[in-house]
């Protein structure tokens, strides 16, 4: 068993004959000593086209290639082709039975069009290794056929059984594109359910889309994935990206998505659906109660394009874009604050990179212009700690609100130093910044506070798809101290999105059917739902204790974070100047026994947050191995 809870006592006795305990550490908290209170947005979080963040994970779609990027039968494709109800066994395309035609096609470049003889019996498309669970299911297909060619069916199987698959029947064939709705129940859980496309006519009929989601989504998301996420209650996402943002079109993501180009990720693997763009962003945003944060793509994008963006998200009714969001279904402004203009232009891995001194020009031509048409918007510009940052306060500070800053940290041996990495990258970050401050001229009547739009660790094997790498105890301890390190240094970071929220260095980790927090998930929705709001100066004889204090909002509780790397629990004193306690509290706390454990969607949690409240508080905190806790201390 592992210990998950913390208390706070008024002395300990010790049983007779027991080893002395080691004398509690010291905190000394100056409550009359603030800071600038913590900006509720350093509790962001950043999703990006890439792995199974979105696809696989944030939406619902079961389908993989549902508008058929890749050939039938490729080796790239989901999709192969069905001779009566037996696989094409070579994956090959049957003597020219499936031909992906160009002409008239319904999507993107091509549409698969399959040949009917009556020499197989039914003919047509199958994608298996679809992952099923019992309930209900909406789908819609597009299909071309003519009369002759029917009936066409689609079938919904979670098993090899006949009672083990819903049969639909798609009527009213005429030759022309038709979209179909429909819905089946699933009587059964399988990691290999199919989904059949088959005609038994006779000439040929083409596909155009196809799409199987479970009937329980919100919005074609996840409702398990998005009540979680409301738990985590970020108050920002960064979005679209990251890498994948230097290459992306917005308009590829707006208007039917059946009718939306699938395209190669310009970033990252696998094939880019749009069937979540700017519009199902904004929606996404209002389910989990966050406010949206763009990123417009200065790399092979232009300025005219992230303007055009802009009026689309802001515009009325009057303007041309503000009249095409109306036309898909969305006649009220979005209203958004937050852009970015581009990510880490400074890489050379990243599309459209240019060297410094003229990508400092191309961020004001962006920045003008798109000031131009919301002058109301707040505009983040790509730092990079050193040369870039500087260039970029140096030249740009009259056309940016914030600076982006990243990093990632990797797995070190040592346990502390694996846990201390995270607050001292913050650390550095803030260093630089008030150098920055110091030095240039530009600054001397303005600060540009930081955005830290992505920050997390980054190593270990993918278990949840590209970039699914799992986060244990020790990692949640890092997050927790990175944390305490910007509250720090409050009056420089604005912001920080931590990156990514689902499957990819995610927070949060999904199978099929479930989703569960990763330990650094469950540390960020602690502090950000008890964590004070006004630090408060702490300093004292620590060891390897970590400990931040603040105040909450109204002044009646002081809330002291406090993380312990180490194995062993620490007693830990409290000196209190400004405050005084009334004797009541609360704690929470995660911890365990060992740094390594982890937790695994649909399986009972090894970490998780346990509170408890608190009585006759004189000052004095037990708090156990491997854990952050955070005690709220009322005051008179």
């Amino acid at each position: 068993m592992f210990r998950l809870m913390a208390v706070l006592i008024l002395g300990a006795a010790v049983s007779a004959g027991a080893a002395d305990p080691a004398p509690p550490l010291r905190a000394a908290i100056d409550a009359t000593k603030t800071g600038e209170p913590i900006s509720k947005y350093v509790y962001g979080q950043f999703i990006e086209h890439l792995g199974r963040c979105i696809y696989g994970g944030i939406w619902a779609e079961r389908l993989q290639d549902r508008k058929f990027f890749y050939d039938v039968g490729s080796e790239e494709s989901p999709w192969r082709l069905l001779l009566g109800f037996q696989k094409d066994p070579k994956n090959v395309m049957a003597g020219g039975l499936v031909k992906m035609v160009a002409e008239n096609a319904y999507v993107g470049e091509h549409s698969p069009c399959i040949q009917m003889s009556g020499q197989y019996g039914p003919i047509g498309l199958i994608q298996d290794r679809i992952p099923l669970s019992r309930g209900e299911y909406v789908g819609r297909i597009v299909v071309a056929a003519a009369p002759s060619a029917g009936p066409i069916e689609v079938h919904v199987a979670w098993g090899h059984r006949k009672n083990q698959r819903q049969i639909i029947r798609i009527g009213d064939l005429d030759g022309s594109w038709r979209s179909a709705s429909f819905r089946c129940a699933v009587k059964g859980d399988t990691d290999n359910g199919a989904v059949f496309i088959l005609g038994y006519g006779k000439g040929e009929f083409r596909v155009g889309a196809v799409s199987l989601m479970r009937a329980d989504n919100m919005y074609g998301m996840r409702r398990e994935v998005l009540e979680i996420l409301r738990e985590l209650n970020a108050p920002v996402y960064r979005w679209p990206g990251g890498n994948f943002v230097s290459g992306y079109n917005w308009r590829d993501g707006i208007g039917d998505p059946d009718r939306r180009p699938p395209r190669k990720n310009p970033a990252w693997k696998g094939v880019e659906h749009n069937d979540f763009g700017i519009d199902e962003f904004m929606t996404f945003c209002r389910a989990v109660n966050a406010e949206p944060y763009i990123a417009v793509n200065s790399g092979l994008g232009n300025a005219k394009d992230a303007a055009d963006e802009i009026q689309y998200a802001n515009g009325g009714l009057d303007t041309p874009m503000g009249k095409q969001r109306a036309e898909n279904k969305h006649p009220e402004p979005y209203r958004v604050k937050w852009w970015g203009i581009g990510n880490e232009m400074y890489g050379d891995w990243q599309l459209g990179h240019i060297p410094l001194e003229e990508y400092t020009k191309r961020h004001n031509e962006f920045a003008e212009v798109m000031r131009a048409a919301d002058p109301s918007i707040q505009l983040v510009g790509v730092g990079a700690t050193g040369d870039w940052s500087k260039a970029m306060l140096a030249n740009c500070a009259d056309h940016m609100d914030l600076l982006s800053e990243h990093f990632y940290c990797k797995q070190k041996e040592e346990l502390l130093d694996h846990i201390h990495q995270i607050p001292n990258a913050v650390r550095d970050k803030a260093t630089a910044h008030r150098q920055y401050l110091a030095e240039i001229p530009a600054l001397a009547n303005k600060k540009i506070p930081i955005a830290l739009d992505e920050w997390n660790y980054w190593y270990g094997g993918h278990r949840y798809g590209e970039i699914g790498v799992r986060y244990y105890l020790k990692d949640g301890l890092g997050i927790a101290e990175g944390l305490h390190e910007i509250f720090r240094n409050s009056d420089l970071f604005f912001m920080a999105n931590y990156a990514q929220t689902v499957n990819v260095l995610g927070a949060i980790k999904t199978t099929a059917d479930a989703a569960s927090f990763e330990p650094t998930g469950l540390v960020l929705a602690m502090y950000r739902r008890h964590y004070g709001t006004v630090p408060v100066a702490v300093s004292g004889e620590l060891d390897t204790l970590d400990v931040a204090a603040a105040w909450r909002d109204d002044r009646k509780a002081l809330t002291v974070g406090v993380v312990n790397p180490a194995a062993e629990p620490r007693s830990l004193a409290l000196d209190i100047a400004g405050a005084e306690l009334t004797g009541g509290g609360h704690v929470w706390t995660m911890a365990g026994n060992d740094p390594e454990l982890h937790n695994q969607p649909g399986i009972k949690p090894q970490v998780k947050i346990e509170d408890s409240g608190l009585k006759n508080v004189k000052g004095q905190l037990e708090v156990p191995g491997y854990s952050a806790s955070i005690f709220e201390l009322e005051v008179r």
